[in-house]
């Protein structure tokens, strides 16, 4: 094993698993479909037992001939490969159009028999109830019961849900749903079931892009919003003058002259120690003016700001930024502050697929990020080839001096191959580049639809027009669609994506044939995404099945990715007279600017998972006290111990029903609340530990490490402390105990939401940094 992970790793595919046990399978499968359907239907569904999975050659003749008989398809050799991969725990890698859905849904079907609960894992509330749906006349076939969770579902049908042996959901839902379940005070009101399971759809975007986006349970608190007065001062303040940002555009703090300005209308000393808050939140208002854009970083829709995934290029439902700087956007925007609370509880996208025994997944784009799915998550990736060849032609970066240059290209471009109705998709950065592209286009004479962040409820009927002869249809990010491309368009392109084991809807008429003869569908990136898997993810929608199609990316010297991971790569060689640049150095600083960026998102996602691993572990701790206490009798017993005389007392009047109860109630409320006050503990350390730290070379993980776990070994114990103080307040009747008494006062209302991690660093940092220039300014 030691010579074969060696081997991978020089011939860069680390982490790739050999596909041959499984084809041997499949090929096995292959020579018993002829037997396996003369069964009936019900003879079928018998065969479906745990007995059943052992083989897997019989299982796969089984599930193949489910398929075609509940959904109308054969799975291909590839597809019953990609099942057999999941079930080995392995990451699928499976091209676009081929399949994934059903691959996956036979795979849950699987661990199923086996008896293993399972938690099929999409991005969002369309994928997961499309899928439970599309694939459940296969479930019912083979004998395993399937239910979807949305953001809408009731606690009852979310209960109902979680006991089907597969359960399609949203990741957020099923994390939402724990965080929930982790603070009930009667085991009835939980709505999830014990699962060993993950499969997971859009794996190298949930595992990796996602994977440290908190998700969020907080409860009603009285907060102060954001000062109105800071954004409208940082909003006068100029840049280079009163304050600069760094190369990569990743912070922004003020100059000596910008923190003069800013005390002259506030009427104070800025840096003086009484005025630490006031300086944070006019740091905080300048990162929302100078940093995070309309646009590009989020969108106002009904009055509130909205985010916008970068991996994905739509509105990131439930999700914000930290409290301050949410405030301090909305205050930007002039718009009335969004509800803001203490966070009772969270986790972390990682934390919670690495609490399932087994885990898989399946995605387009797994290679790039093996390292990293072996590194966090222990996973292989399987390499499964596509059902016909792709005959797709990837044309080599067409690169320009300027962005506008590039813009004139691309226009031109996309006009030519209109001109010859031939589809164009175009994935642009941004809405505010797509809507500037969709401008341009409409008055070089093309009509384009547009797909970003503003309209992305109507993304599927969008995309199944996309393969129509001429359509030109111009998206923010393709990622995690979920909707084929196929070419002809037409309303027959509107069914299930990756129709598995079929050729694409229209294959065989006009439609499609002009496309063919066009040449297919034309991909064209206006940019180099962050990530080479985005560029892959995008450049994947032409070419599904073996169709023609072709990709060309479109960059610039200007561009952002250029701009803020290469800044000191510069060139001044000869250019086109259209502006474009054919050097081959030039051309490195592109792909220079991409590894970079890379390796800035890997290293922050390695950051981000050590703070988290110690805070995991303190969590594990309290939930294992808090389930003793939730369905055992550990409360009573602790206060008998602790408290035993106000114990005795209150048995022989109240019973001891009644008091046990009442325990439990009074340990259960402490130990939340001690967890909700650490966790802001911990926050508010994880942010100043820079001030303490880096002036000094610290590293601030041991810093805050030589904290976190001190307040952490104290939590327990100052749970129990106020439980006893609390159990000796209660007074107690022949009618029961009032638990009021004891101060059990929970928030008047919850709320769930993920947080958007402050992408720039530190806040405290960045004020450091602002001190920093302040004294150097008041020196010179």
């Amino acid at each position: 094993m030691a010579l074969r992970d060696r081997f991978r790793r020089l011939v860069q595919k680390p982490g790739s698993v050999d596909l041959a046990p499984f084809r041997a399978v499949v090929e096995e499968a292959g020579r018993r479909e002829d037997r396996i359907r003369k069964l009936t239907d019900a003879e079928l569904t018998a065969a479906s037992t745990p007995d059943l999975i052992a083989d897997l050659a019989e299982f796969c003749a089984v599930g193949r001939e489910a398929a075609r008989r509940a959904l109308g398809e054969r799975p291909f050799d590839v597809q019953l490969t990609g099942t057999l991969a999941l079930l080995s725990g392995h990451v699928a890698e499976m091209a676009t159009g081929e399949g994934k859905t059903l691959a996956g849904a036979l795979a849950a079907a699987g661990y199923a028999l086996r008896g293993e609960s399972v938690h099929v894992m999409s991005v969002n509330d369309y994928l997961a109830r499309r899928d439970a749906e599309w694939m459940g006349p296969l479930y019912a076939l083979l004998g395993v019961s399937a239910a979807w969770v949305g953001q809408a579902s009731t606690p009852d049908e979310r209960r109902a849900a979680y006991r089907a042996g597969v359960l399609y959901a949203p990741v957020s839902e099923i994390g939402f749903d724990l965080l929930r379940d982790r603070l009930v005070t009667d085991p009835a009101d939980a709505v999830q079931r014990e699962a060993r399971v993950a499969l997971i759809d859009e794996a190298d975007s949930v595992l990796v892009d996602e994977a440290m986006v908190p998700l969020v349970l907080a409860g009603a608190a009285d907060l102060d919003p954001a000062d109105p007065r800071y954004a409208d001062l940082v909003r006068r303040l100029r840049p280079g003058l009163h304050y600069a940002t760094d190369e990569e555009g990743r912070n922004v703090q003020l100059t000596a002259a910008g923190a003069r300005e800013v005390e002259r209308v506030l009427g104070l000393d800025l840096y003086a120690p009484e005025n630490l808050a006031t300086l944070t939140a006019v740091n905080v208002a300048l990162h929302a003016e100078v940093l995070l854009h309309r646009d590009v970083d989020y969108i106002v829709r009904d009055g509130a700001v909205k985010l916008i995934s970068e991996s994905r290029g739509r509105v990131a439902l439930l999700q914000r930024w930290p409290d301050g700087l949410q405030a301090a956007v909305e205050a930007k925007e002039e718009l009335e502050a969004s509800p803001s609370g203490e966070i009772l509880d969270s986790i972390t996208v990682q934390e919670l697929i690495g609490g399932y025994p087994v885990r898989c997944g399946m995605t387009g784009t797994a290679m790039a990020v093996a390292g990293q799915l072996t590194e966090f998550y222990s996973l292989q990736i399987a390499v499964v080839p596509p059902n016909r060849p792709c005959v797709r032609e990837d044309e080599p970066d067409r690169l320009y001096a300027t962005t506008a240059d590039k813009e004139v290209a691309v226009v031109e471009e996309i006009v030519a191959a209109h001109a010859t109705g031939r589809p164009v998709l175009v994935g642009t950065g941004d809405v505010a580049e797509s809507e500037r592209l969709a401008r341009r286009l409409v008055r070089a004479g093309v009509e384009p639809v547009v797909l970003n962040a503003k309209n992305d409820a109507e993304e599927a009927a969008i995309i199944a027009e996309a393969g129509a002869p001429g359509a030109v249809t111009v998206s923010t990010q393709m990622a995690g669609r979920g909707t084929d491309i196929r070419l002809g368009g037409g309303p027959a392109a509107s069914a299930p994506a990756s129709a598995p084991g079929t050729a694409p809807a229209g294959r065989d008429g006009s439609g499609h044939d002009e496309v063919t003869a066009a040449g297919g569908l034309l991909v064209i990136g206006t940019g180099r995404y962050h990530s080479s898997r985005l560029d892959d993810q995008l450049r994947g929608r032409a070419g599904r099945q073996g169709d023609p199609g072709g990709s060309v990316f479109f960059t610039s010297l200007q561009d952002d990715l250029v701009t803020r991971f290469a800044p000191d790569e510069t060139y001044k060689g000869p250019l086109g007279d259209d502006g474009r640049v054919e050097d081959k150095g030039a051309h490195w600083i592109v792909g220079h600017a991409q590894r970079v960026a890379e390796g800035v998102d890997l290293e922050l996602h390695r950051n981000t998972w050590r703070y988290n691993q110690l805070i995991g572990l303190q969590r594990r701790e309290v939930l294992a006290e808090r389930e003793a206490v939730l369905t055992g009798d550990a409360a009573d017993r602790a206060m008998a111990a602790d408290a035993s005389a106000r114990h005795a007392e209150l048995t022989e009047i109240a019973g001891a029903d009644a008091v046990a109860a009442a325990a439990r109630q009074i340990v259960l409320y402490q130990l939340d609340r001690c967890w909700a006050e650490h966790l802001a503990f911990l926050a508010d350390l994880r942010e100043g530990i820079h001030l303490r730290s880096l002036g000094r070379g610290l590293d601030p993980l041991v810093e805050f490490n030589r904290e976190a776990v001190p307040a952490g070994k104290r939590l327990l114990g100052d749970a129990r402390r106020r439980s006893v103080a609390a159990f000796e307040a209660l007074t107690a009747t022949g009618e029961g105990i009032d638990l009021d008494a004891a101060g059990l006062k929970r928030p008047s209302a919850t709320w769930t939401y993920l947080v958007h991690d402050n992408p720039f660093g530190s806040l405290d940092e960045r004020a450091l940094r602002g001190l920093i220039s302040m004294f150097k300014g008041r020196r010179r």
